[in-house]
């Protein structure tokens, strides 16, 4: 079993930055690729961001450019630092994880693929 908890959301204004953070326990984190996805009010969940565990990465055309995603293994912690914001990045971004298999190249883009979730932070971009 892994346990998700993100931290580090907030209200900025539009062209600010934060860091969001996504604390991981319960088993061999870097067996797992991890992401971030969020949820706009009266939307679909959406991809955002994902990471392998040897740390290749993958990004929502959306976000490309803006975000970064990261992780340390040895802190069992995954990064989204999020910069230069719009008004519509505001949603609650969520972290996610699964158990990623060798033969996939790149970490995968579909919720439900991830088997573990955090609850869920509140980021909130002002125009």
């Amino acid at each position: 079993q892994v346990q998700l908890v993100e931290s580090g959301g907030g209200l900025v204004q539009a062209g600010g930055s934060l860091r969001l953070s996504c604390a991981a326990s319960g088993r061999t984190f870097s067996s797992y690729a991890m992401a971030w996805f969020r949820q706009a009010p009266g939307k679909e969940r959406e991809f955002v961001a994902a990471i392998t565990w040897s740390g290749t990465t993958y990004y929502a055309d959306s976000v490309k450019d803006r975000f970064t995603i990261s992780r340390d293994n040895v802190k069992n912690t995954v990064f989204l630092q999020m910069n230069s914001l719009k008004p519509e990045d505001t949603a609650v971004y969520s972290c996610a994880a699964y158990w990623m298999p060798g033969w996939e190249s790149r970490p995968s883009i579909d919720g439900n693929r991830y088997n573990y979730w955090g609850q869920g932070t509140q980021v909130t971009v002002s125009s």
